[in-house]
């Protein structure tokens, strides 16, 4: 029988918590539970509070006694990180379900966080129409504004609570079973400047037998193209819109955090890196642009996005980054430079043409790749010329072949 796994905080919320219960056996699914609250739970679980709080190394007595909800919460939520992948390798579920404010939230997304990409995971949350970066983070949590607090049954809660249980029914009990033929899969980093480049690299790639994954390079797409390769689904890697090191660095608002650029050198996997849209770093609306940044040259990409265009010393500390990140390759490794323009917005005619700034970038690089490990190609192109595209592709092709 196929099963969900129910977490949360029984001894608050056991009313709701068995309300959802009722629903999934009802349409002929097993249920698991695992109780997630420091407090005793108003029903007996599958899975103790004490024995979360032990897969995190903590007795849960001693925790309940320091009567510190924030301590409680860091601890559960480890023990759950640890303690919910274990089930699942041990067929104890086969989606996982949970509602909660920001607490219940905190405790029970880590360990959906460290189940695989796949695997079904609904999350009901107060802050689900928020920031669920810090939640979600690279996973596939589905996140479900709750509408109303998760606290009582009405007419509102039920609503939610019963679209989220036959979400998370559905998840588990329909299976794909449409056969999709294996193919070499490829990570490629894109951003609306780099389109043009992206896309024809993909054709091209595709019309020769690969798959290609395309990560929007908004902070969360860098990041969760570094997860893909870390855990091993990434078979080569097309970098060609390094943008979010523009925001790490200089403060934007897109920035991918400072392991970006790591995994696919850290592990191996053949890689073509490029500078795309490296002329600009990302704000949200004008009037929230830092005062600090004064004098700098700006885009209004649209009423919510401002483009802040890169300055000679900027570049300078981008590429010297850029050269860090990519030394730490062991093989396989091609930086190809497009010299007559990074973005779509800098080349001759638009808003963000720098020659003198991308030169220093380009030097900065050059100077400071170890050749010996980094291959380093220039084109008289810009990034989303055909030729510079189809070349970035066939490079990874031939680092792939050999």
């Amino acid at each position: 029988m196929k099963t969900i796994a129910i977490a949360g905080t029984f001894d608050t919320k056991g009313e709701e918590y068995l309300y959802i219960q009722q629903l999934i056996k009802s349409l002929g699914l097993g249920t698991f539970t695992i109780h997630t609250g420091v407090f005793e739970p108003s029903f007996t679980p599958d899975v103790s509070n004490h024995e979360v709080a032990a897969a995190a190394g903590v007795d849960m007595l001693t925790l309940a006694e320091k009567k510190d909800r924030a301590l409680a919460t860091e601890v559960l939520s480890r023990g759950m990180e640890k303690l919910v992948p274990e089930l699942y390798k041990q067929g104890k579920f086969d989606g996982i379900i949970s509602f909660g404010g920001t607490g219940g939230t905190s405790l029970v997304t880590p360990g959906m966080r460290a189940l695989p990409i796949g695997v079904p995971k609904v999350m009901v949350s107060t802050v689900a129409s928020g920031n669920t970066a810090p939640y979600v983070g690279t996973s596939d949590i589905v996140m479900m504004p709750s509408i109303v607090d998760v606290a009582g049954l009405n007419s509102i809660s039920t609503q939610i609570f019963a679209n989220a249980a036959f979400a998370i029914a559905g998840m588990v009990k329909f299976e794909n079973t449409q056969v999709i033929e294996k193919k070499p899969l490829i990570a490629a980093t894109m951003f609306g400047v780099t389109t043009p480049c992206v896309t024809a690299a993909r054709n091209y790639l595709e019309a020769r037998g690969y798959e290609v994954l395309v990560f929007h390079a908004t902070g969360i797409g860098g990041r969760t193209m570094e997860a893909l390769i870390e855990a091993g689904f990434i078979e080569g890697v097309l970098d060609l819109t390094t943008t979010e090191w523009a925001d790490e660095i200089i403060g934007g608002v897109l920035n991918a955090g400072p392991h970006r650029l790591e995994a696919a050198g850290r592990n191996h996997i053949p890689q073509v890196v490029s500078v795309g849209a490296l002329d600009m770093c990302n704000f949200g609306p004008y009037d929230t642009i830092p005062p600090q940044f004064a004098g700098h040259t700006f885009y209004k990409h649209n009423p919510t996005v401002t483009l802040m265009r890169t300055t000679v010393e900027e570049n300078r500390l981008i590429g010297n980054k850029l050269v860090e990140k990519l030394n730490l390759a062991k093989e396989k490794t091609a930086l190809i430079l497009p010299l007559q323009g990074i973005s779509g917005i800098d080349v001759k005619g638009e808003a963000f043409y720098g020659p003198e700034e991308d030169q220093v970038l380009f030097d900065t690089l050059r100077n400071g790749i170890n050749r010996n490990v980094v291959e380093l190609i220039e084109m008289d192109c810009a990034i989303n010329d055909v030729q510079f595209a189809e070349a970035a592709a066939q490079k990874l092709i031939d680092l792939m072949s050999n």
